[in-house]
């Protein structure tokens, strides 16, 4: 039973922590946009005053941001998570 709680803790921890860096990145991001392009980043791309270019652009620094965010976010979550409890989060092993 202890176990099982574990696990759905974990998975609340992490979950929440992507989320989290998702939303920031994701207002940063906008705000790098508008800082360099003067500009909204695209918000449809199937607009057809979006360019090619543009979606491009916004979709791989999207991409790569929020990917990196959230490992980067989940990785933190586990380091807090082995800190406060003498163990790795569930599912996870080290390698040796």
């Amino acid at each position: 039973m202890a176990q099982t709680a574990s696990k759905l803790t974990w998975k609340v921890v992490g979950l929440g922590a992507g989320a989290v860096a998702a939303i920031l990145t994701r207002k940063v991001l906008t705000a790098a946009w508008r800082g360099a392009k003067h500009d909204d980043p695209p918000a449809n791309p199937a607009a057809p005053g979006t360019t090619w270019g543009e979606v491009l652009a916004w979709a791989a620094s999207t991409g790569v941001a929020l990917g990196v965010a959230r490992l980067v976010a989940q990785r933190g979550a586990a380091a807090a998570w082995e800190g406060a409890t003498g163990s790795l989060p569930p599912g996870l092993e080290k390698v040796a």
